[in-house]
């Protein structure tokens, strides 16, 4: 691994602990900033950047983006606002000649703003620093394929996205069934990462882990980083 890549990862217990680590990585994010996101069907994506806008302080609800190619949400402290992006749509456009393009035709403010996008890799084109964050699942196989089939599941799957936290667990009812817990891998790129920078990755995510009751799980315990 080169001294520009920051590797961090950590077990996250529920959605509340999600969102937790998506406050804490909006906090760290400014504009011009990308963070490709993915996972299986219901694994958290739409839970960890709702998170990611409550600390970047953009206005709500951040919802995913599945019917739109794009949200963008303003900022309400005076801030970089967020833009999800549904990468997803993209690719298969893409298929078609279409992709990355169509993002272009939005005219969105890439460069004044923080960019989440979903099932980003391979669509929207990696800059001099990005974030990748991975969010695996123990149910409905790895990260790259989400519980119905194929990257995406179909538009029907896909959609299903819209219900979290209800689909973190993919059952009507969630609240009478045991909360799965996810790994979140998360991949600083580029030199803005790097730990020469001053590792911006680094510390917070111990925080962002741990249970609401930091005394009833050692910090190590929660969360775990490799450079």
């Amino acid at each position: 691994m080169s001294g520009e890549e920051r590797v961090v990862r950590a077990r996250i217990e529920d959605p509340d602990a999600m969102h937790r680590l998506g406050v804490q990585l909006g906090r760290v994010l400014r504009a011009g900033d990308l963070v490709l996101l993915t996972g299986p069907l219901g694994a958290g994506k739409t839970t960890l950047t709702r998170g990611i806008g409550e600390g970047l302080g953009v206005r709500g609800p951040v919802q995913s983006p599945t019917f739109v190619l794009a949200r963008t949400h303003p900022s309400l402290v005076g801030g970089a606002p967020l833009v999800h992006v549904d990468a997803y749509r993209l690719g298969a456009l893409s298929e078609h000649g279409g992709g990355a393009e169509e993002l272009d035709d939005l005219d969105l403010d890439f460069e004044g703003s923080v960019v989440v996008a979903e099932w980003g890799a391979g669509v929207v084109a990696a800059r001099d620093s990005w974030i990748e964050a991975v969010i695996e699942r123990p149910l409905g196989g790895g990260a790259g394929v989400p519980d119905g089939g194929a990257p995406g599941g179909g538009p029907d799957a896909h959609a299903a996205d819209l219900d979290e936290p209800a689909a973190w667990i993919a059952e009507p009812d969630w609240s009478q069934t045991p909360v799965e817990a996810r790994t979140v891998t998360v991949t600083g790129y580029g030199p803005r990462w790097s730990v020469d920078a001053g590792d911006p990755l680094g510390a917070l995510w111990v925080a962002a882990a741990a249970p609401s009751d930091a005394a009833a799980e050692a910090p190590g315990e929660a969360a775990e980083g490799a450079r």
